[in-house]
């Protein structure tokens, strides 16, 4: 029952984000329920393989996916995961080399945080830089070898560790291919990474250390979960929940790297009070000036609370008033303003040029 539950609570957070599924399941299964990390991968990437076409369909019904993306995606990942689960394998079931499968997790989670958050940052960018959504963009051209390097890659991490089908290669994506909407990111992120699960899902089902009835207790708790996920993000924003699930994939991986539980407490109340003013800081000052006056603050004197109380706790509360009061008001101001265009003027008096 237990079980159940945390693949419901992981669901919804999958359906929220679109990441997070082995990057948190796994470790959950590992850490809190005492689950073998081998037996933990193969169950949780099989259960992942029977929700992921909830969310391929409706990304599918909303013609949200790139197709040619998807396929060669697919055409480097699907051996590589099949692949990544030989040398997870390989490892052994041996207390030693299941110390060792920690350990690598730990460092996929570590990557797929840094991720996460250079995700958010991306998206700050994106945000600012399109306010009223990107054009659509079907006929963006398929950059075949670098988009099949980033299949394999994403496919051998899935394989030994299920972290990444979604934390990671929607980053690597995002970079690769800067000029697609967010929503077709996320929806092709969502179908590419179908078959990659369903490779490594049909490898340890073959090869791995599966449990049947564990695999069942995740998809039982998760296929509602994602659903109930994904009705929600649709109504509202996720980006202060994506911050939220970074730090815990953080904290996850320092513990799964043999961190003790003082020097992990330790570590992420560094990382809040110094991480936290830090990025609030980056965001507020990516913003114009005038969004700042026409928000009613000094965008100088804000960003001096926020960076230079930090080190004091300080800068930790205005960070917290800037996400929740200020960001907001800076956003509506810049999709009241709008994308930027030819002046009134400038219009008028081309107009009266051609009439002539």
């Amino acid at each position: 029952m237990h079980i159940v539950l945390a693949g419901f609570i992981v669901g919804i957070l999958v359906g929220l984000t679109g990441t997070g599924g082995g990057a948190l399941m796994t470790p959950i299964l590992i850490l809190l329920f005492g689950v073998a990390p081998s037996a933990a991968v193969s169950s949780d990437i099989v259960a992942s393989a029977i929700m992921k076409p909830f969310g391929g369909a409706i990304h599918f019904r909303q013609r949200t996916v790139h197709t040619g993306l998807v396929l060669w995606l697919s055409i480097g990942s699907v051996p590589a995961a099949f692949a990544g689960v030989f040398v997870d394998h390989a490892l052994g079931t041996g207390k030693v080399m299941q110390q060792r499968l920690e350990y690598a997790m730990g460092a996929a989670l570590l990557v797929a945080s840094a991720a996460m958050v250079i995700r958010l940052l991306l998206d700050s960018a994106r945000a600012r830089r399109e306010p009223g959504g990107a054009a659509e963009d079907e006929m963006i051209p398929v950059k075949r070898v670098l988009t099949l390097a980033i299949g394999a890659f994403g496919g051998l991490l899935v394989g030994i560790t299920s972290v990444g089908s979604g934390s990671l290669m929607i980053v690597l994506l995002m970079l690769a291919y800067p000029r697609m909407s967010m929503r077709r990111l996320v929806g092709t992120d969502i179908v590419q990474s179908m078959p990659l699960v369903a490779s490594a899902a049909v490898a340890h089902a073959v090869f791995g250390n599966l449990q049947f009835g564990l695999t069942a207790a995740i998809a039982i708790g998760g296929i509602p979960g994602v659903i109930l996920g994904s009705v929600i993000s649709a109504r509202g924003s996720n980006f202060l929940l994506r911050p939220v699930l970074a730090v815990v994939l953080l904290a996850t991986a320092l513990k799964l790297v043999g961190l003790g539980t003082d020097a992990l407490a330790l570590t992420m109340v560094v990382v809040l009070a110094v991480g936290l003013p830090l990025w609030a800081f980056l965001d507020g000052r990516a913003h114009p000036e005038q969004a700042w006056r026409a928000a009613g603050y000094r965008r100088r004197r804000v960003l001096a609370v926020v960076s230079a109380g930090a080190p004091v706790g300080v800068g930790l509360v205005a960070a917290g008033f800037y996400f929740g009061r200020l960001r907001p008001r800076l956003l509506r101001t810049a999709t009241a303003d709008g994308p930027p265009g030819p002046r009134p003027e400038l219009a008028a008096s081309r107009a009266s040029d051609r009439a002539a």
